[in-house]
């Protein structure tokens, strides 16, 4: 058959070189382009007819190809590669290089689905490059009319593909996915010029096309048609909302919640309509009460931060996955500082005489100067959150953790420590916070949450102290443990519905006092093996084999390079040294005189008298 027709290898081999594309990957394409891609198991089925899997296709191909990090400009060159090979292989050359020559893939050519997989090629290079250009439209505005022309581009080659596929010669499956690989183009460029209507009527046709594909397959293959639906789903909603339906801002929040964040066409537009929304609705909000105390808000991003402070806290509080929880925790915590950042704005240099004392009342504070500290005590309590969020995380690891390999790190108590000393910090910082001095019962409070802080950091300080052994100190330290619990159950009577978010003391105590029977255990143990350790193999006297053969020692050390057998080099030893002999007696001898054996020889002569004279005589 046609659509089974093999090609000998190497086509198009030397062709990959222009684009970047690595040997291996090329080899890899290759193979993509020397095979019936994927319509072969169909053309058994169908008999004659065609059959091209454009989701499956375009799915696997992004994945591999440079998606999954994003990167756009790394799926269009791979798109152009696999488009030239396709054309060496099928012999469908444009002209040579000195001139071009236009060709269209007509009815009459489908006699291989790779021309299909030619014209599918085309709009996802023009769709991945006008995605790229979204990215770079950001710092640059006037990338955003190439954008549209590229994905004007890409619809153009879909409805090519579409119309293709219409043919006698493909299959049912095909033209569905072609009509709904149009659809899903189309509804993107409607998006982007903001078209909301024909925008929400490409997207239910694809949604419509891929459910009824996905109920007519198997489970199997029905994941990707229902990831598909999936995707489009938050786009729906939007045109829903700017066509006029409030309902749907809802269902994004949710949608936005269940996916971990947005991603597209959607995702800055979803964050502009929020904002746009809690915007409308801060023209109505004038104050806000704090600890009874109300208080004027006349900033703007103060207002849109406050607004939307429950929705943050119902979303945090609603998210499934930890890394979710963790975005939105950030998301938070940058609003409030932008949000500090205006109030602080607003206190110039002389109000801030007026700060501590207003209207002759000593220690009440400004309304200005009080929301900065409303706002300061928010963000301080949204990181209290996060990091006993975080640290919940690590103790689930390290109280149930199984012994693992060396090779991959395991949680430790030290890890948690840290993260109780930033919250301590906090909490010292809430304490400090201006306008709040005199009042008793959120100073209280906030003792209570120190005590209950201070219980776990001091729990996990004598976790570490129990790695190494060190039994005092971690016995001391499970007592100061229940020494803070016992003061947080005898003194949170009035404060049970605040300290109802905190850690459980009474799961702590319960913990402790398994940890000291279990610590008294190991201290007893420890003691008697080492006591054993010292009387019986005596190794810590590191002394040589040669000195202690009458003492029985089981010493590993022998059996190794480094066995300790002799001292060496060996040490210095007395010997005596050599006599030394001293002539005493010559200094007592008198020797004989010798005058009468000199020879006495008189010189005669003129010389000799002379010599007489002047004293020269010998």
């Amino acid at each position: 058959m046609a659509a089974e027709k093999q090609v000998p290898a190497g086509g198009g081999g030397s062709s990959s070189g222009g684009s970047g594309g690595g040997r291996g990957a090329g080899g890899e394409e290759n193979k993509e382009n020397e095979r019936p891609s994927a319509g072969s198991k169909a053309n058994k089925e169908f008999g004659d007819s065609l059959s091209l899997e454009i989701l499956q296709i375009i799915k696997e191909s992004q994945q591999q190809h440079g998606l999954r990090h994003g990167d756009f400009q790394r799926y269009r060159g791979y798109c152009s590669r696999r488009q030239r090979r396709l054309r060496k292989t099928l012999n469908f050359k444009m002209g040579n290089r000195h001139k071009f020559t236009g060709k269209k893939v007509t009815e009459d050519l489908l006699t291989d689905n790779r021309y299909l997989l030619l014209v599918l090629m085309d709009a996802e290079r023009a769709w991945s490059y006008a995605m790229q250009l979204k990215q770079e439209a950001n710092t640059e505005p006037r990338k955003r009319f190439h954008l549209l022309s590229r994905l004007r581009k890409a619809v153009k080659h879909a409805e090519e593909l579409e119309r293709l596929c219409e043919s006698n010669r493909v299959d049912a499956k095909t033209k569905l996915e072609a009509q709904a690989y149009t659809a899903y183009l189309s509804g993107m460029l409607r998006f982007e010029h903001q078209e909301w209507k024909a925008a929400i009527e490409a997207f239910n046709k694809c949604k419509t096309i891929y459910e009824k594909l996905a109920s007519a397959f198997t489970e199997e293959q029905a994941v990707l048609y229902n990831q598909r639906v999936e995707e489009i789903s938050p786009n729906i909603r939007y045109c829903a909302y700017n066509i006029g339906d409030q309902s749907a801002i809802n269902e994004l929040m949710q949608m936005r919640l269940r996916s971990g964040g947005t991603e597209g066409l959607l995702a800055e537009k979803l964050e502009a309509l929020i904002t746009q929304t809690r915007a409308k609705q801060a023209a109505t909000m004038s104050e806000v009460e704090w600890r009874g105390r109300t208080v004027p808000v006349k900033i703007d991003k103060v207002r849109i931060f406050l607004l939307g402070l429950a929705d943050n806290e119902s979303a945090i509080a609603q998210a499934e996955s930890e890394e979710t929880k963790e975005r939105l925790f950030e998301s938070m915590l940058s609003e409030c500082r932008d949000a500090i950042q205006a109030v602080r704005e607003e206190l110039k240099p002389d109000q801030k005489q007026r700060d501590y004392i207003l209207d002759g009342e000593s220690g009440k504070v400004s309304n200005l100067q009080y929301l900065h500290s409303y706002l300061t005590y928010i963000k301080l309590s949204t990181a209290i959150k996060r990091n006993e969020n975080m640290a919940k995380g690590l103790q689930k690891a390290v109280l149930q953790q199984q012994p693992e390999d060396d090779s991959k790190r395991s949680p430790r108590p030290q890890d948690l420590i840290r993260l109780y000393d930033i919250i301590l910090q906090n909490l010292v910082e809430l304490l400090q916070l201006p306008g709040l001095e005199e009042d008793r019962a959120f100073q209280k409070e906030i003792g209570l949450k120190t005590l209950v802080y201070k219980a776990y950091r001091c729990f996990f300080i004598a976790q570490s102290y129990v790695l190494v052994k060190k039994w005092s100190e971690a016995l001391v330290l499970y007592d100061r443990v229940l020494k803070y619990a016992d003061e947080v159950n005898s003194d949170a009577g009035a404060f049970k519905n605040s300290l109802k978010d905190l850690p459980d003391v009474q799961e702590l105590i319960t913990q402790v006092r398994s940890e000291k029977c279990s610590l008294q255990a190991a201290a007893i143990l420890d003691t008697n093996d080492s006591h054993q350790t010292e009387t019986s193999f005596q190794v810590k006297d590191n002394k040589p084999l040669v000195e202690r053969f009458e003492t029985f020692c089981l010493d590993p050390s022998l059996v190794t390079k480094q066995a300790n057998l002799v001292h060496f080099p060996p040490g210095f030893q007395p010997i005596p040294c050599k006599p030394l002999f001293f002539d005493l007696a010559l200094n007592h001898v008198a020797f004989p005189p010798l005058e009468d054996k000199l020879e006495q020889k008189t010189k005669s002569g003129l010389t000799g008298y002379i010599k007489g004279i002047f004293g020269f005589r010998s």
